[in-house]
């Protein structure tokens, strides 16, 4: 009585049946093991729910294998005992800390339904403590619950690197005085009046004392992105993204928005690593979560806390890379990839002959962050992308950096805004001989 009770009136218990009924285990199976979890969690249906109610299926599989292994003792009590091997507290433990739990990549076995011969069906759900396996200052865990898909193979960067044959010329001596604040103290934030860094920005800092990036700045980008054609351009002549490589011509440039941009304080300034204008450089403070989504998307990104509007979350980190390099690899690998490269476009207008052997792009393909896994969003995106200049004075070379757009719930999807310039390059059918990668689209403010 009490089951149906549940079945018929319980909104909760019906999307416990939902996720369980994806995998094929009967309500008669269900019940159970739900209102034993229930009962010792004293009604607290968080437990149950986490990471899409893997801790009740795993209860149901658990007590499952229990019965088998008794079986052959106890035939006559099978099913009147029922044991939940994790208990709900060791649960919400397991579920809850394994992101601060040290190790390496481990695989374990997702047990499924048996299929008609008695045999059952086997997938993996991935677990990794750390991908960036200490190399930023928060673990970032990755977890797979659905089991269908492999992790993709990748080395974890938290800076960008050169390949091979990109320019990228850093050095003190080419940033002027004029170019930094080598007179500040401390937290640059805290001074009467804003230092020279803040110069790029109109002559005030794009970040609060709290360390999120103003909404007006933050609300002027989004501006950007969705409506291009009301901010000026500037137009190659002859730009990298229309050249067709085996014909040698290219068409007419569409243009590269001028957008603005951050310069953050860097070694030649005289305030310290925690002064206000630091935030991209110091990294990753999220508490972030690699993850399978269950829309069919693949591979996604969420946060495991709350974060305000104007959050830093990371940059877009991978390999620098030539035009040419670029178009190399995308001749001699498959088609398939798990990221798409992002051009360094801000001085391309302003070069008389750019040639694809000086034109910079990131590609995150091989070498990368967290970043590589963000999903795109055209409407209802929650992060945008903003370029940062820190260590070079031009911009040949430049940071892309995520911070949200709103409010973010613990738990939600990160998605990255996608601009009309990447939307429609992204749209163009892909010939053999065209370069591929998304247009940034970026240059002075």
């Amino acid at each position: 009585m009490q089951q149906a009770m549940l079945t018929n009136k319980d909104e909760k218990v019906l999307k416990a049946l939902e996720r369980t009924r994806q995998l094929d285990i009967p309500d008669e199976k269900t019940m159970p093991v739900l209102m034993k979890l229930l009962e010792e969690a004293g009604g607290n249906w968080s437990y149950i729910k986490l990471d899409n109610y893997t801790a009740l299926v795993d209860a149901i599989y658990s007590v499952e294998d229990e019965n088998k292994q008794s079986e052959g003792s106890s035939n006559g009590n099978r099913g009147k005992n029922l044991k939940v091997i994790d208990s709900p507290a060791t649960l919400k433990k397991t579920y809850e800390t394994r992101s601060a739990s040290s190790g390496s990549s481990i695989q374990v076995v997702q047990k499924q339904p048996q299929l008609s011969n008695g045999d059952r069906k086997r997938k993996y759900k991935s677990r990794i403590a750390d991908i960036t396996k200490g190399s930023e200052s928060v673990k970032i865990p990755l977890v797979d619950d659905v089991g269908s898909e492999a992790v993709p193979k990748f080395t974890y960067i938290p800076h960008n690197i050169v390949y091979q044959s990109a320019y990228l010329h850093v050095s003190l001596a080419r940033i002027s005085d004029e170019d930094c604040c080598a007179n500040c103290k401390g937290n640059c934030l805290s001074a009467d009046f804003p230092c020279t860094c803040a110069r790029e920005t109109s002559g005030e800092y794009a970040y609060t004392k709290e360390g999120l990036l103003k909404e007006k700045f933050l609300d002027t980008c989004l501006k950007m992105k969705k409506e291009p054609d009301s901010f000026p351009k500037v137009y190659c002549k002859d730009c990298p993204l229309e050249r067709d490589h085996d014909k040698g011509t290219y068409g007419k440039c569409d243009g590269h928005l001028i957008r603005k941009f951050i310069k953050e304080c860097w070694r030649k300034c005289g305030c310290d690593m925690q002064c206000g204008n630091r935030v991209v450089q110091r990294g990753i403070r999220c508490q972030l979560q690699v993850y399978f989504t269950q829309e069919g998307k693949g591979w996604g990104l969420r946060t495991l806390q709350d974060l305000p509007k104007g959050t830093f979350i990371c940059e877009y980190i991978g390999e620098i890379l030539t035009n040419t390099e670029l178009y190399d690899r995308n001749v001699r690998s498959s088609s398939e990839r798990h990221t798409y490269p992002v051009t360094l476009d801000a001085d391309w207008g302003s070069e008389k002959d750019l040639k694809d052997e000086e034109a910079l792009c990131l590609d995150a393909t091989i070498c990368g962050n967290v970043a590589r896994f963000i999903n795109h969003r055209c409407e209802d995106a929650n992060m945008i992308d903003i370029p940062i200049e820190i260590e070079t004075p031009d911009r040949h070379y430049y940071h892309i950096a995520f911070f949200t757009l709103r409010d973010v719930k613990a738990m939600d999807e990160l998605t990255w805004i996608s601009g009309v310039f990447v939307d429609d390059f992204i749209n163009r059918e892909m010939e053999p001989n065209t370069s591929f990668y998304w247009s940034h689209n970026v240059i002075h403010s």
